[in-house]
């Protein structure tokens, strides 16, 4: 026991959180901390902790490129992408922890099986097709796909879905309901943790996505956020400048941090995936 009442081994659990909580929040403060700086300030050894915040680095990032076009773009893909998500990947794995169909557990352990495939192995083929039905230069790539379901999500969504009372369903069937009511308006309301989770997941994926859209999209119109982001570290026209850089990158992690304050509460209780609401 220390002075202080606390074991020593707390001491030293507190002294390791802290170490890593530093070294995980120092780039993001140094992040933000460039994004306010002059250019002549940016690389100056030893660092300045002390200077006027340049706010106009912030006006400046509109200016040089058209970002909210941008963030028009990328709320669009990400706005349909979890929606596409959500409604496939409960759909689908309603069927596989409900119905009861031959090769049921079979065709999901198929589906499981495609979550060791690389994303690289079926690129070329996808390409292929999108290229051949006019959809380069689209959003639809991006998009559409995402209707279709995720080995991952409908998982995450099965497990779930798998520790709901069966009482719960079965009276729901002497009221008349179906089981697309069944899924609707039971199912999904009681999954709000697991619906949670899958949310911030695919938000995060689809926000963050660099690879997707280069090769997709060829237009300067319909960029993301993360392509954008590579015009102030190269572009040409406007050249390499860490302080606009930072600035653009401070802009675009807000959403991505607001959405996951928002929903942390039914995030953690969604990755165990059991359990009722009650």
């Amino acid at each position: 026991m220390t002075r202080k009442g606390l074991p020593l081994r707390t001491w030293i659990r507190l002294i390791v959180l802290s170490v890593g909580c530093f070294a995980v929040l120092m780039p993001v403060v140094w992040m933000v901390l460039t994004s306010l700086k002059a250019p002549t300030q940016v690389f100056v050894t030893p660092p300045i902790w002390k200077f006027t915040p340049q706010w106009h680095n912030y006006v400046e990032v509109f200016q040089l490129v058209p970002f909210q076009r941008y963030i028009l773009n990328t709320a669009t893909i990400v706005g349909f992408v979890v929606l596409g998500t959500l409604l496939s990947c409960s759909f689908s794995a309603y069927g596989f922890a409900r119905l009861r169909a031959p090769g049921r557990n079979t065709i999901f352990l198929a589906l499981m099986a495609t979550l060791m495939l690389p994303t690289t192995v079926t690129l070329v083929p996808t390409y292929i097709v999108f290229n051949n039905i006019g959809w380069l230069n689209t959003f639809k790539p991006l998009i559409l796909p995402a209707f279709f379901g995720s080995a991952f999500f409908i998982f995450l969504f099965r497990q779930f879905f798998m520790g709901i009372p069966r009482e719960l369903e079965e009276a729901a069937r002497i009221d008349g309901a179906g089981y697309l009511r069944i899924w609707w308006t039971i199912f999904l309301p009681l999954s709000w943790p697991v619906i949670a989770t899958v949310t911030v997941f695919t938000f995060i994926a689809t926000y963050n996505d660099f690879f997707g859209p280069v090769i997709y999209l060829s237009d300067e119109s319909k960029y993301t956020i993360a392509v954008a982001l590579s015009y102030f570290s190269g572009s040409p026209r406007i050249g390499p400048q860490m302080h606009l850089t930072m600035a653009a990158t401070t802009i675009a992690a807000l959403p991505s941090i607001l959405v996951f304050l928002l929903a942390q509460r039914y995030f953690i209780r969604g990755i165990a995936v059991s359990g009722v609401n009650k």
